[in-house]
């Protein structure tokens, strides 16, 4: 719901105007602007209205009597109880909207009232008391927020677009960050391609007082490492099916109609299965057709038939929108919407099914996104667990069995997946667990670099900030918790839910995540660990409690991602983008990487010698990042 940005300084007030405008996309319904040049604070907001339609809901919104104003996007999905609970306090409400239960919720509570909200958001609410502007997001970073600290002052935004509009940002790169998007092709924690420019990591907060970063701190704990309650497996089974039901319901609060994504994949398919209970209407459900020989030459499963299947079960309207190879044409609209050079196309996906369900009138979808990342489901999670049966070996033996490895050919995904099994067998303690995440070994991604940037990153640096937060976790943590607390705190936050919320909000349309609801994550921290990964089967309890809802071909089909041909690609329609980003002449004007290893690189993945096709598109998608925010080049 809507974009935000803001400032706290002497910059001039047309510069919430560029800002606003730069993410008009996010809020179509309508916008505002507040500032305050005595205090030198400004806010601006763009509103996609779900919730109170009326202008009693427009935003920025402020309190007479206090002057306090807040700036605000996402949902509190339990707005209702809160709101509740302040009538006594506060009287009658101007409207019915979130935005006004927030507001009056700080007047009560001050900064304390971020553990109280189930929600996704974002958002900035200036105090002319304190002189303090408050930046928040939600725990599980489902909306983003970045800032940049600057000689004038803070600027900060919805997406790190608008911060450029701010000349007085610096553009150095971040070398580190670069590093870091060759290991694991996404921005890790609260760095981005941009050394001047973060983002507020989940759960935390800032204070900001005289253009400066007065305070900061984490208000929201991932439940890692709580002992699991031990309970009777049909009674845990009925619980999670009622927490992923509770969830569901919650989320459907709105109004506009709801619809929601459904891949035939378990995860959607019960947001879906939850979600046509709780809705007056035929509930209106969107999927991909891929086409094109890619998929099926990189082995590929197609989704479409099991999403048909789920449709006619549970009676439900599916709308597709046919992909296939032209998808390719559309990465630099992709990467301008991430604001982060992302190396995955599945973003594309979400993409055009988010333009497509606009065009059907829908502001609001479900999404499935993050069972995995709770209950787990990914092969790495299987393969953690079956460690024990060689992490016994000596050091030596293991370094022999990755060396082993490192020689299985790469043409199949079975080979692929026993070689990253091995890869880094006598990597130790929690880079062995942080390791699951690497695309390439760290060695190789230093080499890879311009000699400037390798002289300024280390092997230790580079597996930051995965192994630090490790090191914070309750010591009687097991691995398991520990592999699910990085696929929360990063994969989840800094890939899946970023690329989900800027693709969709490229839209107009607002994506939420009920299998990440805050209740329902506590629920699966509870239950230990044999409940979720049982065996060859990932999110056993989940399957178990959607045995009644769902056909069981569906339940426990073979896992697959929500991806795209992206080797088939490379060494055909994106072929000729490779040859011109990744010239010679190209890499050496941007001194990012090294030219003769990056081309040796490509040469030995076209003689498929290596897999390196993720590592190619990571570097491809680094330099259309750097030609749309560094050079300004147009989309």
């Amino acid at each position: 719901m809507c974009g935000l940005a803001g400032y706290l300084g002497p910059f001039a007030p047309r510069l919430l105007e560029r800002m606003s405008a730069s993410i008009a996309h996010r809020g179509p319904d309508g916008q505002g602007n507040w500032f305050s040049a005595a205090d030198g604070a400004g806010l601006a907001h763009r509103r996609l209205s779900i919730i109170d339609l009326s202008e009693s809901g427009a935003q920025p919104m402020s309190d007479p009597a206090t002057g306090v104003v807040i700036s605000y996007n996402g949902e509190i999905y339990n707005y209702r109880e809160l709101r509740d609970e302040l009538l006594a306090d506060h009287g009658p409400f101007r409207g019915h909207s979130d935005t006004e239960v927030l507001l009056y919720l700080y007047l009560k509570l001050g900064a304390s009232m971020l553990e109280k909200l189930n929600g996704i958001f974002a958002l900035a609410i200036w105090d002319p008391r304190s002189t303090e502007m408050l930046l928040a997001r939600d725990g599980l970073g489902v909306k983003p927020l970045y800032y940049a600290q600057t000689p004038k002052g803070v600027v900060f935004a919805s997406e790190l677009k608008a911060l450029l509009e701010e000349p007085s940002v610096p553009r150095g790169i971040d070398a580190a960050a670069v590093a870091r998007h060759l290991l694991y092709l996404w921005s890790t924690g609260p760095s981005t391609m941009l050394a001047s420019v973060k983002k507020l990591e989940p759960g935390h907060a800032l204070a900001l007082r005289d253009g400066r970063i007065a305070r900061s701190w984490r208000f929201y704990e991932l439940p890692t490492g709580n002992a699991p309650q031990a309970t009777e497996e049909n009674a845990a089974i009925d619980e999670v099916r009622r927490g992923v039901e509770r969830s569901v319901e919650r989320q459907m609060i709105a109004d506009v109609p709801v619809g929601a994504f459904l891949s035939g994949g378990l995860d959607s398919s019960a947001v879906v299965a939850m979600a046509r209970r709780h809705t007056r209407e035929r509930l209106q459900c969107f999927s991909i057709e891929v086409q094109g020989e890619g998929a099926a030459v990189e082995g590929m499963t197609e989704d479409l038939p099991y999403a048909r299947r789920v449709a006619a079960h549970l009676g439900v309207d599916l709308h597709t929108v046919p992909v296939g190879p032209e998808m390719a044409d559309h990465l630099r609209e992709m990467i301008y919407h991430l604001d982060e050079p992302t190396a995955d196309p599945a973003p594309l996906n979400a993409y055009f099914i988010c333009r497509l369900a606009r065009e059907r009138g829908m502001k609001v979808l479900l999404s499935g996104t993050g069972g995995d990342d709770v209950f787990t489901g990914y092969r790495r999670h299987y393969a953690l667990t079956q460690e024990r049966r060689w992490r016994w070996l000596p050091l030596g033996t293991r370094a022999a069995l990755r060396g082993a490895a490192s020689a299985l050919p790469v043409g199949s995904p079975a080979m692929r997946r026993l070689r990253k099994a091995f890869e880094y067998a006598d990597v130790e303690g929690p880079a062995r667990i942080a390791s699951y995440f690497w695309w390439l070994d760290p060695a190789r991604v230093i080499r890879l670099l311009a000699p400037e940037l390798r002289r300024a990153v280390t092997r230790e640096a580079l597996a930051e900030p995965l192994v630090s937060s490790l090191r914070e976790l309750p010591v009687q943590a097991s691995a398991l918790d520990r592999m699910l607390f990085l696929e929360q705190r990063y994969f989840l936050a800094d890939h899946n839910l970023n690329y989900m919320d800027k693709m969709s909000m490229a839209h107009g349309v607002e994506v939420r995540v009920p299998l990440i609801d805050r209740d329902l994550v506590d629920l699966a921290a509870r239950l230990p660990d044999n409940l979720k990964q049982r065996g060859r089967t990932g999110k056993w309890i989940f399957k178990k409690a959607m045995e009644g809802e769902l056909p069981r071909d569906v339940i426990y089909r073979p896992k697959t991602g929500f991806g795209v041909p992206l080797r088939h690609w490379l060494r055909n329609q994106l072929r000729p983008l490779v040859e011109d980003m990744l010239s010679r002449n190209a890499l050496a004007r941007r001194g990012l990487f090294d030219a003769d290893a990056v081309q040796s690189l490509v040469r030995s993945d076209r003689e498929g010698r290596v897999d390196a096709a993720y590592t190619i598109f990571a570097i491809l998608c680094m330099e259309l990042w750097c030609r749309t925010f560094v050079d300004g080049s147009a989309v």
